[in-house]
């Protein structure tokens, strides 16, 4: 507990100089910024939050192996979507991202798919406890 309470000191301490930070700074634009702080707030509880609630609603259901496999897909996803879209590329340097994201992606999703399948069928099958 004690670990616990000296982590949420350390973080309200270090959002407490952020804070600051950023609004005593030269090029400070304190409209802008609760502009910007209350689009993610209505972004987040309008749409990531109603997604995720949903997706742990109908993942709830499944099995362990596929509730494993979702979380790993979706944090391969989460990693790899700013590769897919093109982010950051240049029009005039095709060398910065050569490969072909959206398709490699497709396949580890495949890949885990597939492992999770396997896994399911080849578990082995509960035994009772001996009483």
């Amino acid at each position: 507990m004690k670990t616990r309470a000296a982590l949420v000191a350390a973080g309200a301490a270090l959002m407490a100089y952020a804070s600051i930070g950023l609004l005593v700074g030269h090029s400070a634009q304190p409209i802008g910024i609760a502009v910007f702080l209350l689009a993610v707030l209505v972004g987040h509880d309008l749409v990531w939050m109603p997604v995720a609630l949903a997706a742990g609603l109908l993942i709830a259901r499944c099995g362990m192996v596929a509730r494993v496999a979702a979380v790993i897909a979706a944090s391969i996803g989460v990693v790899a979507l700013p590769l897919v879209l093109g982010h950051g590329q240049p029009a005039d340097n095709p060398s910065v991202l050569p490969l072909h994201y959206g398709r490699n992606l497709l396949l580890i999703l495949l890949v885990i798919t597939a492992a999770a399948v396997v896994r399911k069928k080849f578990a082995r099958p509960k035994r009772p406890r001996d009483e």
